[in-house]
């Protein structure tokens, strides 16, 4: 069964990080994890590649992190998650008559129906990524779901669809990226899509939910009620804001800032103690900095209050916000700042809770991917999965794994979560980074500013926090002369494959991203 199953491999390109997971269904359904790699992310910005050689280069390392993880791995071709605040959405309706009202409603007939919905008006320089079907009519009967519309019989049939359009230059832009790594684009999916298929449930979509992505560049939304996509929005303020909000109102440096937030940050300000301070080095000698835990609440805690407010808005435009039973569910790395979940529900009147993607990931395997990080990117994996469940694409995977069994555990923490922990630097690293000669500390068990010490040769400074939460993000890093070791030989093995592809297809490919036109993607 698990040889039979196509490998099938994820890549989001996100503002702050790339990351790349291979994946296969086991026996029971689950997802097993062959792979898996990520990266910085470098020429993006709220979620669209704006410098293709950055971007490029962000690509390679994740897919050779992933690669190196499992060396039977073989990525050809990827599932892409797209976002950012050029994205757009519209209702439309569409009917057919059926060629023979003596046959059964057929698949062919409802892909049909939607292949006509390519035909619907939009900007010039806009491109259909996606066409959702949401409910269907057979002549004056309505609100049948797919499903339950092929096999019955009739003289019209007709839906309700969802269109998600985007920028064509910027869809281009992610294209020629891809192409360039070597790799083939299978599918462009919307992100919150992906994020919704790999954290909710078959409860969650028939209550009705609102799945919020907080990303690094953008919040993605999606609402479902009814069993359906609803809406869905981009909403172009996330956690990027957030650390540029602290920079600015507490005086300090982007890597600090970022520190700061994903360590020490909570979206309560009442919930932050009065007496807790966080210190932080001097400029060139100057005296520390000793920063208010609750200063820096308060400016987390209003920047995600205006992102709620936006979220709210797309629901009461859809006029839901009495409907959706199962409250929003909050995922993607901003979901992780503490009591994030109640300032949401003191918000929107609506229960939350965040949602992990391990509803699909099969027991035992890769633990680090069960954080909100990943939710788009297993989200990825699996709508590959329902494409070729569901014959949607004539699926033929040239991605391969020849390893006798999935990558477990064990092994994980030896290869997987050194490639991933190199791209994590911890608080120390980046403040001995960005004052060279200085050594940094982490101290939580203290309720007080540790001062500074001054030894002999050399300076310790220690950064306090009270809240118990600072070893949350806080990773070990790797060895960097293990990964480099690694990385020669895959660099040598894939710079070959990437030659020589080029050497054969170059021309064919450039022609065909210059004359691209509103076609759907094959």
């Amino acid at each position: 069964m698990k040889n039979e199953q196509p490998v099938i491999v994820g890549l989001d390109i996100g503002t702050t990080k790339i990351a790349a997971i291979a994946g296969r269904k086991n026996k029971y359904g689950k997802l097993e994890i062959v792979g898996f790699g990520k990266a910085d992310s470098s020429g993006v910005n709220h979620g669209m590649v704006l410098n293709i050689e950055e971007c490029i280069r962000s690509i390679n390392i994740a897919l050779e992190n992933c690669m190196a993880s499992n060396p039977n791995l073989t990525i050809k071709e990827v599932y892409v998650g797209i976002a950012g605040q050029h994205i757009q959405s519209l209702q439309t309706k569409g009917d057919r008559v059926l060629n023979n009202v003596e046959d059964e409603i057929r698949k062919e007939d409802i892909d049909s129906l939607i292949k006509d919905q390519y035909k619907t008006y939009i900007p010039s320089g806009d491109q259909i990524i996606d066409i959702i079907p949401q409910d269907f009519t057979v002549d004056s009967r309505g609100g049948f779901t797919l499903q339950q519309v092929i096999g019955m019989t009739g003289v019209k049939i007709g839906a309700n669809f969802h269109i998600v359009t985007g920028d064509k230059q910027a869809i281009r832009n992610i294209h020629r990226c891809v192409t360039r790594s070597g790799l083939s684009t299978k599918d462009l999916v919307l992100q919150p899509l992906a994020s919704a298929a790999a954290v909710m449930c078959p409860e969650d979509l028939e209550a009705g939910v609102a799945i919020v992505d907080i990303g690094g560049g953008t919040t993605d939304l999606a609402i479902f009620h009814e069993g359906m996509l609803k809406h869905t929005a981009v909403i172009p303020i996330a956690g990027v804001n957030i650390t540029n909000d602290i920079r600015q109102g507490l005086g300090v440096l982007r890597s600090q800032a970022e520190q700061m937030k994903v360590q020490f940050g909570m979206a309560l300000a009442e919930e932050a103690k009065s007496n807790a301070f966080i210190t932080i080095p001097g400029l060139k000698g100057q005296q520390p900095k000793e920063i208010s835990s609750k200063n820096l609440a308060n400016i987390i805690q209003c920047r995600m209050e205006e992102i709620l407010e936006y979220v709210m808005y797309h629901i009461r435009q859809v006029d839901l916000q009495d409907k959706l039973i199962g409250g929003i569910i909050l995922t993607g790395g901003g979901s992780q700042l503490k009591y994030l979940p109640q300032l949401t529900e003191f918000m929107t009147g609506m229960s939350a809770r965040v949602g992990l993607p391990n509803e699909h990931l099969a027991t035992g395997y890769v633990t680090e991917l069960m954080k909100p990080m990943y939710a788009t990117c297993i989200g990825l994996i699996l709508r590959g999965y329902d494409d070729y469940e569901q014959d949607r694409i004539r699926f033929i995977s040239n991605n391969s794994d020849d390893s006798v069994d999935p990558v477990a555990e064990g092994e994980l923490n030896g290869t997987f979560v050194t490639m991933a922990k190199t791209y994590e630097p911890s608080v120390e690293e980046l403040l001995s980074q960005e004052f060279p000669g200085h050594i940094f500390s982490v101290d939580n068990n203290t309720e007080e500013p540790v001062q500074t010490m001054e030894p002999a040769d050399q300076t310790t400074t220690q950064v306090v926090a009270v809240n118990e939460q600072a070893d949350l993000f806080s990773q070990p890093v790797a060895d960097t002369a293990e990964l480099k070791a690694i990385n020669e030989v895959k660099n040598k093995n894939r710079g070959k494959l990437i030659k020589d592809i080029f050497g054969t297809v170059k021309g064919k490919i450039m022609y065909w991203f210059e004359d691209v036109d509103d076609q759907p993607l094959d």
